[in-house]
């Protein structure tokens, strides 16, 4: 018998670093351009930020960053004539990522609030202001650790009522996750197939059927009449092509010993026949033999 085996696989654990994991710290570089509201008394509606941020990955997906950024190429016409607006934007925000932690793309939904302080285009001095954050974006994880981030927020000041944006893009590098077991499958051994049972041979069985066969006086040719039992015998041999037959004949006493054998002998050649040549069956599993008086019928 053929046995089948199922084995369970066996884990082994190993100890391996997981950058962007539970623990991990992002340090980035960006650049945002910035949409002011046009409440603003600025020359132009947009400028640059240009700043730094760090994170730290409270779980896998979520991760507290606190950055920084000063703005550039913002312009205010005041009374005395256009003029450099310098400020700085400081924010606090959390980012929860989607996907799993390593190389590809992981989008991203950020919250948070920033302190905008930045100088005021009419009467000098400057404005500070606490800001409501939202924004979403992605990074790409060229590796574990070398990665490029593109986001957009929304910047709600709480103090005067009105809404800015910014777009921007980083380039940062994510370092020190905590190990992590790393589970490696190992094969099981396989189990020994059991040996096959011994197989018997069983001894052949012989099994006498009587045909009744029917042939004209003195003939050795087969009456049509007779043809559905050797059809029925040639099935039987073509079901089971392991067996093998043998056809007597016999004739009743009437006649000499040895005509009566020859006589005997072509009529179960001529039912041998019929059976090899008429119904397929294999001319090395048919035997014939004739018993002439030996055995008459009648």
């Amino acid at each position: 018998t053929l046995g089948v085996v199922i084995g369970s696989l066996v884990a082994a654990t190993s100890m391996g670093v997981l950058a962007q994991g539970q623990g991990a710290v992002e340090v980035e570089g960006f650049a945002n351009r910035y949409f002011t509201d046009v409440q603003r008394d600025f020359a132009h509606d947009e400028g640059n930020l240009f700043g730094a941020s760090v994170g730290y990955y409270l779980t896998d997906d979520v991760e507290l960053a606190l950055s920084y950024g000063e703005y550039h190429d913002l312009r205010g016409e005041g009374a005395a004539g256009s003029k450099n607006i310098k400020g700085n934007l400081t924010d606090l925000k959390a980012l929860y990522h989607f996907g799993q932690p390593g190389a590809g793309l992981r989008p991203y939904v950020s919250g948070g609030f920033g302190h905008q302080s930045i100088g005021d285009a009419n009467k000098g001095g400057r404005d500070t202001s606490t800001l409501a954050i939202a924004g979403a974006g992605a990074k790409y994880y060229f590796t574990e650790v070398l990665y490029a981030r593109a986001g957009v927020e929304a910047l709600y000041n709480i103090d005067k009522g009105d809404t800015e944006w910014q777009a921007g893009v980083g380039v940062g590098l994510n370092f020190g996750g905590s190990t992590r077991q790393v589970a490696q499958v190992t094969e099981p051994a396989p189990e020994p197939i059991p040996e096959p049972a011994p197989v018997v041979e069983e001894a052949p069985q012989v099994v006498r059927v009587e045909l009744d066969v029917k042939f004209d006086f003195d003939k050795a040719a087969v009456k049509e009449e007779s043809y559905g039992d050797i059809k029925n015998l040639a099935d039987f041999l073509n079901q089971y092509p392991q067996t093998s037959t043998t056809v007597e004949g016999h004739t009743d006493s009437v006649g000499t010993d040895a005509y009566n054998q020859k006589l005997s002998e072509r009529r179960a050649n001529a039912v041998r026949d019929v059976l090899v040549n008429q119904y397929g069956v294999g001319a090395n599993r048919v035997n014939s033999a004739g018993y002439g008086e030996s055995r008459p019928v009648a």
